[in-house]
């Protein structure tokens, strides 16, 4: 089986843990990290994050992640991740044979908004999309729409086809074969 780093990446509100525990209890070859779970379970539920305390999350989540994926399971980071640096950072691995994804939960800011309300968490979408980066660079991204139940059914059906596929479209080889001037 291929060995993948999942990070999931979005708004609070938009689906990640929802899509990460479906994907572990569906698939025992993948371990779920949780940056708000490991924050939670440092520092409590209701502190407001220092940088320091934030530095040792995710320099945790790195490490457990790497040996999550020496152990050769793969891993789903479960991480709002809206800077791309912090997505750097979770998708950059040193172990070897490590399929990096990308998955960015897209929904509409007013499904967001109304999610968001229901949970007590009024004002969040607007304070996150003040520091939201859209994904660049040269990392494989998958769009996970999930505005209703069809569309992150829809969005989960592709994404697990292409998790179990043994050929997939960030293979330089699948590229070359469906695109032939393709080369790099």
């Amino acid at each position: 089986m291929q060995l993948w780093n999942l990070v999931l990446s979005g708004f609070p509100g938009s689906g990640k843990t929802v899509l990460a525990r479906r994907l572990i209890s569906e698939n025992q070859e993948f371990v779920r990290l949780s940056v708000d779970d490991l924050r939670s379970m440092y520092f409590g539920a209701n502190q407001p994050p220092r940088e320091r305390d934030e530095e040792f999350v995710y320099n945790t989540i790195t490490t457990l992640r790497d040996s999550i994926l020496r152990s050769r399971r793969s891993v789903v980071i479960d991480s709002t991740a809206p800077r791309n640096s912090t997505r750097e950072i979770l998708l950059n691995t040193k172990v070897q044979g490590v399929t990096k994804l990308l998955v960015v939960m897209i929904v509409e800011k007013n499904e967001l908004e109304g999610r968001n309300e229901e949970r007590g968490m009024g004002g969040v979408v607007q304070a996150w999309a003040k520091v939201w980066e859209n994904p660049v660079g040269q990392i494989h991204i998958v769009n996970f729409r999930n505005n209703s139940l069809a569309e992150f059914e829809t969005s989960y059906y592709v994404l697990t086809e292409l998790l179990a596929s043994k050929v997939h479209p960030f293979k330089r080889k699948f590229l070359k074969h469906i695109y032939p001037r393709f080369s790099s």
